[in-house]
């Protein structure tokens, strides 16, 4: 059952959920998709759009309230889809930026023990993810999902490779991402430099991030060869368990 809307249109909202939670969760969906040429969250995948999947998969128990992101266009059909969720969830809309609408989610969240912060660009992620990097997260405060990166990494300029990086010190981060709930707002609140995740800003404090299994079918569906790949591994998912 959906909670009450937060304060509509415009700016960050109002604290919605006013008594503490022990997990929230924010699901960022406010992104163009400038990349892909649609607004990825709500393309379609399977018989329903991208994001429905992540609050399928994640807005459910142990979190207990969450907080759905959309772009200002979108918030009609994001208050649709929050009360289709089980647990108490509500749509607010975006800003200018990703960290922007993560900002505008926390606003709405309220207090919390723990967030999660993921991204409906992500459409494979799953409780049990959710859970281990919960876990991680219980050793710093915060903790990322991550996979090793398969390919040799080289940071090039102007056309040519200046080094060769070491690859087995490189992980390619995902999302859900957990964080203390007191340190993401003040890692939010001490800085505003532009950054492309939650774990970044937590970074500049001086804490330390800790690092769980991530899963290489937890795909960020960005570009259209991405959507490709997703709607391939929707439909043979579909088919397995079809064959159940």
């Amino acid at each position: 059952m959906a909670a009450a809307d937060a304060p509509q249109p415009g700016g960050p909202a109002l604290a919605v959920f006013a008594a503490p939670a022990e997990l929230g969760l924010i699901v960022v969906a406010a992104g163009r998709g400038e990349r892909l040429g649609q607004d990825k969250a709500w393309v379609p995948l399977g018989d329903r759009p991208l994001v429905a999947h992540s609050l399928a998969a994640l807005a459910r128990p142990p979190v207990e309230r969450v907080v759905l992101v959309v772009a200002a266009g979108r918030l009609a059909e994001g208050r649709a889809l929050a009360a289709q969720v089980a647990v108490p969830t509500i749509a607010v809309v975006g800003g200018a930026r990703r960290q922007d609408s993560v900002r505008h989610g926390l606003d709405a969240l309220g207090p919390c023990a723990w967030v999660a912060v993921h991204d409906a660009a992500r459409p494979f992620a799953d409780r049990a993810l959710l859970l281990r990097t919960l876990e991680a997260a219980q050793a710093t405060g915060a903790a990322v999902a991550a996979v090793p990166v398969r390919d040799t990494i080289k940071r090039v300029r102007a056309g040519r490779v200046v080094e060769t990086l070491a690859r087995a010190e490189l992980w390619a981060v995902q999302t859900p991402q957990v964080f203390r709930g007191d340190l993401l707002a003040r890692a939010h609140r001490a800085g505003d430099a532009e950054v492309t995740d939650d774990a970044a800003l937590v970074e500049r404090l001086g804490v330390p991030v800790a690092v769980a299994a991530g899963a290489y079918v937890n795909i960020k569906v960005t570009t259209p060869d991405d959507l490709v790949l997703a709607r391939l591994l929707w439909q043979q998912r579909a088919g397995a368990a079809a064959g159940d």
